[in-house]
């Protein structure tokens, strides 16, 4: 499946496990510069789409990644804590953030596309 995007500037995509891979776009990890610290959630943890998920503080900010959709978070990229900058060096790979179990894939369809958030990026200026 293709990627989809909120206005947050997060991304998720469904894998062919039926789990969904969320982390933060380029456009996100470049305004906030370097990523000094993660703090990831518990495993199990249920969540609501659009709830703060993760902590994240940069050399210039801080702030939380929301889930983009509803769900149970099933894993969580241990990597980030001793290395964040993976989310700069690789924003759609290995600086992935929690893959989620959905509660209602429906709510993808509601999130999106590559293009429509490409648009909005264009917007922002």
């Amino acid at each position: 499946m293709s990627v989809k995007y909120t206005e947050d500037h997060e991304w998720i995509r469904l894998d062919d496990d039926g789990l969904a891979t969320v982390g933060i776009t380029n456009y996100a990890q470049q305004q906030l510069g370097d990523l000094v610290f993660v703090e990831l959630p518990e495993l199990d943890r249920d969540v609501a789409q659009g709830e703060e998920t993760v902590v994240i503080e940069s050399v210039k900010a801080a702030g939380e990644v929301k889930a983009p959709v509803a769900g149970t978070v099933v894993k969580a990229n241990e990597a980030l804590n001793d290395d964040p900058s993976l989310v700069n060096s690789d924003p759609y790979g290995d600086g992935w953030f929690i893959r989620l179990r959905l509660a209602d894939p429906n709510e993808l369809d509601g999130l999106m596309d590559e293009d429509a958030y490409q648009a909005m990026v264009d917007d922002l200026g």
